[in-house]
């Protein structure tokens, strides 16, 4: 089903950004960024997303990013956020001319987590795939569109009810990139009911 970009909605709206058919193109500010307390001590919360909000308990959202990112942290991806204490983001961060990080972020009440790969400096395409199952997500990825490769699952404390979701771009040093996601797709859950252990 094709994902109606008229119902999103701008936390922290960009200074420079264009929303043209069916595609949006985000230019980053420096210093930009979400991250909640866990190692480094700090918290930033001033990164834009845009986003849509539902209480549908069971689907999936798709988007493709294109970025041109260069500096050290620039990153663009997939995100849920809920407020500054309770998000969920899926992206990839450069790091230097041989290699970025693929990876994820969960934040449960104030606490963040990272878990990431390295990939290809080079790579600067990538589709997300976020599904929902009750309070329950997955963040997946995928060079194509067509096969995706499974990121995350994890559990939301505060994601039971009514939560928004969508895209977010950002440059926590001092740098700005284009980042540009098409593609959007809403579908039916995507990520299949578990058919092994039955729960307890």
């Amino acid at each position: 089903m094709k994902f109606d970009i008229n119902t999103m909605e701008w936390t922290r709206e960009p200074a420079s950004y264009s929303v043209i058919d069916e595609k949006i193109e985000v230019v980053t500010a420096p210093h930009t960024d979400l991250w909640q307390r866990t190692y480094y001590h700090f918290r930033n919360d001033n990164a834009p997303v845009f986003q849509t909000e539902t209480d549908e308990k069971y689907f999936s959202f798709v988007v493709k990013t294109e970025f041109d990112s260069k500096h050290r942290f620039d990153q663009c991806g997939i995100v849920m956020y809920l407020d500054s204490d309770n998000w969920i983001k899926g992206s990839i961060e450069f790091e230097n001319e041989k290699f970025q990080h693929l990876g994820s972020v969960v934040t449960n009440n104030g606490y963040s987590d990272w878990a990431t790969t390295e990939i290809d400096a080079g790579i600067k395409s990538m589709w997300y795939r976020f599904s929902r199952r009750e309070d329950d997500y997955c963040i997946e990825c995928s060079d194509d569109g067509e096969t995706f490769r499974q990121m995350r699952v994890c559990h939301m404390w505060n994601g039971a009810g009514k939560i928004r979701f969508g895209i977010y771009a950002c440059s926590p040093e001092n740098s700005s990139f284009k980042a540009t996601f098409t593609n959007m797709e809403i579908t039916e859950c995507k990520w299949l009911a578990h058919d092994g252990q039955q729960p307890d």
